[in-house]
């Protein structure tokens, strides 16, 4: 069998490349200098670093940024928002977006959970909501809204977010609501994700790994989340990090250490 040789490299950010509180899920908005530097070495050695996260266009950049990357005019290619989202840095440029009608799903939801919040993504600029969400949870600009405004157009993603109820009990609502037609993904607590069908980080990143000229046997893909087990799936060779839930572990070909022992440079020193 040959030797694994990655071409392309997709990263994951909030518990893979930054470090988040179990507790709070807040995050530290920081690469540490061994993650800094590995990373540098897979661009230095002509991979293709893309970062793929359930983050919008504007909590993408300054990683980017961070890094140092791209280099030398060249612009780099992201996933954002699970994968509804592609766009090119710098400067953002959106590539494409999936969209879908939202208003029957998420009606059902506030049937079960009558005081979420509620937030839909407008690219580029920030969330249009029904009421102010947990300090620096979402980012950008926030346009308050009444749900039936949120939900009138089709959207890019959709955010339910209840900070009475806990992470089991959004598991269960969503096995027993089925979510048709709809992605979802369950957050490191009472947070719900809602994508269009068949819309992830891996059909997002077979598309930019397509447009790079890119086999999928030579994607390497690092990730943390229930979002991600998808992508590590997909990838020619998926890690989890060594926090990750059980299932994300599960789902993946090895795994590596957790993101407070630098995880991702450890995984990328074996082929860089």
């Amino acid at each position: 069998m040959s030797r694994f040789s990655p071409r392309l490299v997709a990263l994951d950010i909030d518990g893979t490349l930054f470090v988040n509180s179990p507790d709070t899920g807040q995050v530290e908005e920081r690469v540490t200098p061994p993650v800094l530097e590995a990373v540098q070495r897979a661009y230095d050695a002509g991979a293709h670093v893309v970062l793929a996260t359930g983050r919008s266009t504007f909590g993408i950049s300054h990683v980017w940024d961070q890094f140092g990357l791209p280099r030398d005019g060249s612009t780099a290619l992201a996933v954002a928002s699970n994968g509804s989202v592609i766009f090119r840095y710098p400067p953002v440029e959106v590539v494409s977006t999936v969209t879908f009608d939202a208003s029957e799903v998420v009606g059902m939801l506030l049937e079960h959970v009558p005081n979420a919040a509620v937030a839909v993504e407008e690219i580029g600029v920030g969330y249009r909501i029904n009421r102010p969400f947990p300090d620096g949870e979402i980012t950008g600009r926030m346009t308050m809204q009444t749900v039936e405004e949120l939900v009138a157009e089709p959207v890019t993603r959709v955010i339910i977010r209840d900070p009475q109820s806990s992470e089991e009990e959004f598991l269960e609502l969503a096995e027993k609501l089925g979510l048709q037609g709809t992605n979802y993904f369950i957050g490191w607590t009472a947070w719900l994700d809602i994508a269009p069908e068949g819309v992830t980080k891996a059909s997002a990143l077979a598309e930019v790994a397509r447009s790079l000229g890119v086999r999928q046997s030579e994607v390497l893909a690092v990730g943390d989340g229930r979002n991600d087990v998808e992508m590590l799936r997909w990838a020619g060779r998926g890690v989890a990090m060594g926090q990750s839930p059980l299932e994300v572990q599960e789902a993946a070909d090895d795994v590596t250490e957790t993101v407070e022992n630098d995880g991702v440079a450890v995984e990328l020193s074996r082929w860089f």
